[in-house]
């Protein structure tokens, strides 16, 4: 039988190497390599024969399963319509962005309800949580409350109070005794991560898991805790900004991309039923470089304002920025302008801005774009009561999106009365609005600004 060779993982991204170094090429960190025992593979391996699993075929009918409303409509969303019992969420998000703000107010929801919680801290004592829940409102919320790292105490704590959700915070102070590396470690997390599913799955009870992310925006710690947990979910927003998304990018039990948004208070997180009237508030007066954007986050349609501004460059190489679009979108947008429709952008400072700390990856928002951009140059303002989307393609022509009818409704309903779609867009009878169909971009460009 050939000998196993030993395997050298990265312990701060999870990189594998032949052999050890003193330095990951992966992600440059000194001294984190160590080497890891490989598992024994094969049938001779498993030392005894295996059971016989049960199998079942597609037609087979389940019961959905049961739900646990918390009583905050945003965050039921994001979940599917509740929580479900014995999952495993993962909740990311940058520092001070408000994680522990929105858990704590949720946990203190769901006892409210009748549902026993239990929080533990691994980054506060319980008198800093206590505080917190003091000046949120909370104080008298029938919440268990606990601070500990050591994994093997919470689980045993959990088994024996048997709380339906317990909430950690955070993944990266947890340490379990068998693993030899320090907390917030590859090793330590996924250890950690797989114990806590695993209990979530054995005993019924809902986990709710913190993690930290990196400078890139992705949460610490190797990729596959997000593959061991139901749900995971990201919280956005500036900090400049009062406004929180909370995004859906992964749901066992519900749809993705879904997205919950709240408003940063002095009496913490409250929640936007209706985060277009509050993206579009102070849309009084129209300005060039405005446009309004009829967007689809998950299920939801909503509504936000793309600000746009032109201004001459004295640098050699113009200025590009881009806050809430994907920078590389907006280069193929000038580009499409210059080439299609004899727009040039050359010399130019480009500054592209979504209001409210909205961040917006559709390709239907191109033509809003397009459009927020050619106006600023132009210094011509688009009609108030006007919404745009569509996606533009290399050639300058623009290409139907989904969902036109949620995108008309929802605009006709904040009092729009025109929009401007691409061709071949399913537009309804019942849509409430004068829709102008565009075959392409320098159609739009000539009809709306007499330019190109």
């Amino acid at each position: 039988m050939a000998k196993s060779s030993p395997v050298f993982t990265c312990q701060t991204c999870g990189a594998v190497h032949r052999k050890w170094a003193g330095r990951c090429d992966a992600c440059g960190a000194w001294n984190s390599i160590t080497e890891e025992t490989p598992l024994s593979t094969g049938p001779k391996a498993l030392g005894s024969k295996g059971r016989t699993i049960a199998l079942t075929d597609l037609a087979t009918e389940e019961a959905p399963p049961p739900r646990t409303s918390s009583g905050i409509d945003e965050l039921d969303r994001v979940l599917g319509g509740g929580l479900v019992p014995a999952s495993a969420i993962l909740v990311g998000g940058d520092p001070g962005i408000g994680k522990s703000t929105l858990l704590l107010q949720a946990a203190a929801s769901f006892a409210n309800g009748g549902v026993k919680c239990l929080y533990v801290s691994g980054e506060e004592a319980p008198a800093q949580v206590r505080m917190r829940a003091q000046r949120l409102g909370l104080g008298q919320a029938p919440v268990a409350l606990g601070a500990e790292t050591n994994l093997r105490d919470i689980l045993t704590t959990l088994d024996a109070e048997r709380p339906a959700l317990a909430i950690i915070d955070s993944i990266q102070t947890m340490w379990l005794d068998n693993v030899e590396s320090a907390p917030g470690s590859v090793a330590q997390v996924r250890a950690s991560a797989h114990e806590l599913v695993t209990f979530a799955k054995r005993r019924g009870v809902a986990i709710v898991i913190v993690g930290h992310v990196t400078k890139e925006g992705q949460i610490a710690g190797p990729r596959v805790v997000e593959h061991m947990v139901d749900t995971v979910l990201y919280f956005e927003g500036e900090r400049g900004h009062q406004f929180r998304i909370l995004r859906a990018v992964k749901n066992r039990f519900g749809p993705a991309d879904e997205i919950g948004v709240f408003e940063m208070t002095g009496g913490g997180l409250a929640q936007v039923s209706n985060p277009s009237a509050l993206f579009l508030s102070d849309r009084d007066q129209p300005a060039p470089g405005s446009a309004v954007f009829a967007g689809i986050e998950g299920t939801r349609p909503v509504l936000t304002e793309i600000q746009a501004l032109v201004a001459p460059s004295p640098l050699g190489t113009p200025r590009r920025t881009v806050v809430g679009l994907d920078s590389g979108r907006l280069s193929t947008i000038l580009a499409v302008l210059e080439a299609r429709c004899g727009i040039p952008f050359a010399g130019l400072d480009v500054f592209l801005n979504v209001a409210g700390g909205m961040r917006v990856s559709e390709p239907a928002a191109d033509l809003a774009v397009a459009a927020a951009l050619v106006s600023a140059r132009e210094d011509v303002a688009i009609p108030p009561d006007m919404v745009l989307f569509g996606e533009i393609s290399l050639s300058g022509a623009l290409r139907p999106v989904t969902q036109t009818e949620s995108r008309l409704k929802e605009a006709s309903k904040l009092g729009f009365s025109q929009a401007v779609a691409p061709t071949r867009s399913k537009v309804g009878q019942d849509a409430g609005m004068r829709v102008r169909q565009m075959p392409d971009l320098a159609a739009f460009v000539g009809e709306m600004f007499g330019a190109g």
